[in-house]
């Protein structure tokens, strides 16, 4: 029985000492790390993957962009007035880059008032290497999902109530500058609204939570993400509309409308009256000769 006790305690007093708590200490991280290996392989994959899509990033962008935004997209200032030749890019969010970039905007041939939409000069992995980069700059807006932007999900009913709701927002929010059909309009300083008929609704989305030129900048606190997706399902129900009324002329509004109006109305009427009057002064002469 003592004998018992003095191997106890002797197990006891060595359990007790520094170097079995510190073999205790490494088979517990061992063990967590091998398990956290084990169970989430793709966390690690990713973190490498995202990685080399910054660094891709940034090789594109050294190339096609720094020139206006800089080497470490600070942005640069014009030596005359010190506006910014090109804006700083850091904290704008993948999503502007998404936006501006798979539209065609970005790069521009040469400072302007507007950037207009033209052919894509980066394919979609470079795009999306570009917004890997820029975000890693600093905190913005991340590219939205379909899921943001999509109404497939949602019944007959709600699709019409989202529809409704939207065009409740836009006529509240936008037409002042898209026009009431979104066809676009005229901005100060030689800027425009652009058409919004055709444009994808991830890059609706992003215009929206980006604010790209003259835009006001409509952030998750502004309109939630379920008020965004309501605006682009409006947006779409008036892609192509049915007009009543007839020639819709472009749905511009007033604007095209008043044109009409002046040219083939007033105008007709006066080159009508004109050839009129003509006509009965050829008459009134040839009878006086007779």
């Amino acid at each position: 029985m003592r004998s018992l006790n003095r191997a106890a305690g002797r197990l006891s007093r060595q359990r007790r000492g520094p170097l079995a708590g510190l073999a205790v200490l490494l088979a517990g991280l061992l063990m967590t790390g091998g398990l956290y290996a084990a169970f989430s392989p793709a966390t690690a994959h990713e973190t490498e993957s995202d990685t080399a899509k910054i660094e891709k990033g940034r090789e594109l962008f050294l190339v096609g962009c720094s020139s206006c935004h800089g080497l470490n997209a600070e942005g640069i200032s014009t030596q005359r007035d010190g506006q910014q030749y090109g804006p700083s890019l850091i904290g704008v969010g993948a999503a502007a880059v998404d936006f501006q970039v798979g539209t065609g905007r970005m790069p521009m041939a040469q400072p302007g008032a507007q950037a207009p939409r033209k052919t894509v000069a980066y394919n979609e992995e470079e795009t999306e290497q570009l917004a890997a980069y820029v975000a890693s700059l600093g905190a913005g807006p991340a590219v939205p999902t379909e899921s943001d932007y999509s109404i497939d999900g949602l019944s007959a009913e709600e699709r019409q109530e989202a529809i409704k709701n939207g065009g409740q927002i836009f006529l509240t929010n936008c037409t002042a500058c898209h026009n009431f059909n979104g066809s676009g309009g005229a901005m100060p300083r030689g800027g425009y609204a652009p058409a919004l008929k055709g444009v994808e609704e991830k890059h609706i989305y992003e215009a929206m939570l980006t604010g790209p030129q003259s835009m006001d900048v409509f952030s998750n606190g502004n309109l939630s993400p379920e008020q965004k997706r309501d605006v682009i399902a409006y947006l779409k129900s008036i892609e192509n509309p049915t007009e009543y009324g007839g020639f819709g002329l472009g749905g511009l509004g007033p604007v095209s409308e008043g044109i009409f109006a002046w040219l083939f109305g007033v105008g007709g009427s006066v080159a009508f009256a004109i050839w009129i009057a003509a006509h009965t002064t050829r008459s009134k002469k040839g009878k006086v000769e007779a």
